[in-house]
């Protein structure tokens, strides 16, 4: 029986190309086939470092028929490294579709850490970063669009965005419209020569560009929402009830009577008892 051949996932430079590690560059050469997300740009890559290995195109329109024949060879005992345009396969690409059908197939696959733009922005934006939302590109139809942002609205993670340059105006007015006047890092050609990151709020960030023609590939770096403004919110909704809605508000919900006069007590920074008492007419 055949042993099965192995899929490396290459992380490859977002720009510099200084920033390829030595172990991807050593697989690149050792395997039997480097499957790109576009050959046209890989080829540049595998020049400059003057890599041989055989290349055949994995992309979004041919990734299930394309995939099947890549586990074929896998199967058959071929060891395949996948890279993409820029950065780690399987962010943002078709790479996750191989990588599942993969693993499926009992093919062992493994990744060759490296660049990863939504990581590199963050780390620079200034923005919390022990925990985040990664939403790669937004949906190009506007509707589709603030429907994704409405979801996160109330998202208390910071979120992190791709935009390609000719949508960045109209993006940051979306999100200006719908997340309100945060405080966003908004980074541009990352590890390249005219590499640029612009904090402040929405609306600075939106009059910037708005007199600025964007230029270059853009990484968005958006504060989440704060726990205040949460709990101020919150706190709307009851205030003008009396006890007994507020009682109401959560058992409508399912939550037993007794859990229900604790959130109210938490809610309103009285006791418990004293909301026992006002139930009970005391």
């Amino acid at each position: 029986m055949e042993e099965k051949g192995m899929l490396y996932l290459c992380a490859t430079p977002i720009g510099n190309l200084e920033d390829i590690t030595f172990r991807v560059l050593r697989t690149l050469k050792e395997v039997d086939l480097i499957a790109a997300e576009d050959t046209r740009n890989s080829i540049k890559i595998l020049n400059h470092f003057e890599i041989t290995t055989p290349m055949t195109s994995y992309h979004e329109y041919n990734k299930i028929e394309k995939g099947h024949e890549l586990v074929k060879k896998m199967l058959a005992g071929t060891n395949i490294a996948l890279i993409t345009d820029a950065g780690t396969p399987g962010i943002s690409d078709p790479g996750e579709e191989l990588v599942r059908m993969a693993r499926e197939a009992g093919i062992t696959v493994t990744s060759l850490p490296g660049a990863c733009a939504c990581i590199t922005a963050l780390t620079i934006s200034g923005l919390p970063t022990r925990r985040f939302a990664f939403e790669a590109f937004l949906p190009t139809d506007k509707k589709e669009c603030k429907d994704v942002l409405e979801d996160l609205k109330d998202e208390t993670r910071t979120i992190i965005i791709y935009e390609a340059p000719h949508r960045l105006v109209r993006t940051l007015s979306l999100l200006r419209e719908v997340l309100g006047n945060r405080q966003i890092t908004v980074c541009k050609e990352l590890t390249k020569k005219h590499e640029k990151s612009l904090s402040g709020t929405m609306d600075e960030i939106l009059a910037h560009y708005e007199e600025n023609e964007p230029k270059g590939e853009f990484v968005l770096v958006i504060h989440g929402k704060d726990f205040e403004e949460i709990k101020e919110e919150e706190r709307k909704k009851w205030e003008d009830m009396t006890v007994e809605e507020h009682m109401e508000m959560y058992t409508s919900t399912g939550m037993d009577k007794k859990e229900a006069m604790k959130a109210v007590a938490v809610d309103r920074g009285i006791p418990k008892r004293e909301v026992y008492n006002i139930l009970i007419g005391k």
